[in-house]
């Protein structure tokens, strides 16, 4: 009865807001619409409406798939200082990033959907019903833990929440156990998700055991970097209470992941150009070009420099104590690691192609249209539920035991004066 008050008070919570939000939750549906638009247009034509082609078979849609599972994974960051330490700064903000992994995750899986060349057989997909051709395929590998990840989430989510609701601390019995589990399984979805790159022998450029720790330190940057402007904008618009401690930490701890991340890459650089094997081709490309084609060159230093930057900004104290270098620095940082994930892995990894083919790939305007309409199910998603949680965790939707009070019975003397 009490769970029913609570799914009934976060959708009355979800049709109540300010012109401002329903607004937005407005623009979010056009992105939608413009999304489903586009994907109607390649479900009737087929992937030959995308860019990609033999040579290039991954584009856009999958490196986006790959910047989000970061950023689901990110919320670890959160996840450790909260419950392992209880240090309560970032324990009272540890359910934005636990939100932003549940919308990240949906966004993800949505990806994958519109990558399917036939998606009428998606179902082959779904666990003991579909052919997954588990445990051989790493893809079946990653589409179970991203689903185990993002109900184990969203379960942590709604527990928290329904507690705080009825005015109660959250079950240490029920909630432990998966938040502890949630910790191992975040660092899985992005090491699995490694494996699908590192494990194909006939791609050298990603066939690195090194890719798996790149991919978990670029995640630690580029999702605390959303979490840090999400949580100074709601901060100012929703009067949150949200400790400067917290975001300094959180920055702080950015700080470090940039420096293995920045680490690591380099490490690659000097085993490709110091070794100068043919396998160089693929960093090549990225960096200077290859015979005249140098259309990706520009994104490979710009996450560089991206990169490099940030890590400035938030190496010393000063800077990333400052809101101005602070902000630069998260929109510098996530754009670096963005490029990198959109541009700088996937297509150095199928240029040249097996047999030297050099096709210069580039999103077509159906794959940007269903890109915007992903997003905005994801934004939109998320939106919804920090309309439920901001205010449960701000104390002002609660259930209330009292029966609301009742009209005062009129008085003798203003009965027999009414008479």
């Amino acid at each position: 009865m009490l769970f029913y008050r609570f799914l009934l008070g976060s959708l009355r919570q979800i049709t109540r807001g300010s012109k401002a939000y329903f607004a937005w939750c407005a623009f979010l549906l056009v992105c939608i619409i413009v999304g489903i638009v586009g994907y109607s247009d390649q479900l009737q034509h087929g992937l030959i409406r995308t860019h990609m082609r033999d040579q290039v078979s991954w584009g856009f849609y999958i490196g986006n798939f790959t910047f989000l599972v970061g950023v689901a994974a990110a919320a670890v960051v959160l996840v450790i200082p909260a419950y392992i330490y209880n240090w309560k700064p970032i324990k009272e903000i540890v359910i934005i990033g636990e939100l932003l992994a549940v919308s990240a995750i949906v966004m993800c899986l949505l990806f994958v959907a519109v990558d399917i060349g036939r998606p009428d057989r998606f179902w082959h997909l779904i666990p003991f019903i579909g052919h997954m051709n588990f445990p051989s395929s790493i893809l079946a590998w990653d589409v179970l833990v991203l689903n185990f990840y993002g109900v184990l989430n969203f379960a942590i989510v709604t527990h928290i929440l329904y507690r705080a609701y009825t005015k109660r601390e959250y079950s240490k019995r029920f909630a432990l156990p998966l938040i502890m589990i949630s910790i191992p399984a975040a660092v899985a979805i992005h090491t699995v998700t490694a494996f699908v790159y590192n494990g194909l022998p006939a791609r050298p450029y990603w066939n690195s055991a090194i890719l798996a720790p790149r991919f978990l330190a670029s995640a630690f940057c580029s999702g605390p970097a959303i979490i840090l402007i999400l949580l100074q904008t709601l901060r100012h618009y929703t009067k949150l209470d949200i400790k400067d401690s917290a975001i300094w930490k959180i920055a702080e701890l950015m700080a470090y992941a940039m420096f293995i991340n920045l680490f690591l890459l380099a490490a690659e650089v000097f085993r490709e150009y110091y070794s100068n094997t043919h396998h160089l081709l693929f960093t090549k490309y990225l960096f200077s070009g290859l015979h005249g084609h140098d259309g990706v060159v520009v994104y490979g230093w710009l996450s560089v420099v991206l990169s490099v930057g940030a890590f400035v900004l938030f190496l010393m104290p000063a800077t990333r104590r400052n809101p101005l270098t602070l902000n630069l620095g998260a929109l510098a940082i996530y754009a670096g690691v963005y490029i990198e994930k959109g541009i700088a892995l996937v297509i150095p990894g199928f240029t040249p192609s097996t047999l030297g083919e050099i096709y210069e790939y580039g999103p077509s305007r159906t794959e940007v249209e269903v890109a915007v309409g992903i997003f905005g199910v994801g934004f939109l998603v998320f939106t919804l539920m920090l309309k439920v949680a901001i205010p449960i965790m701000r104390g002002e939707l609660v259930y209330s035991r009292e029966p609301p009070a009742k009209a005062d019975a009129p008085s003798a003397e203003h009965s027999a004066t009414a008479s």
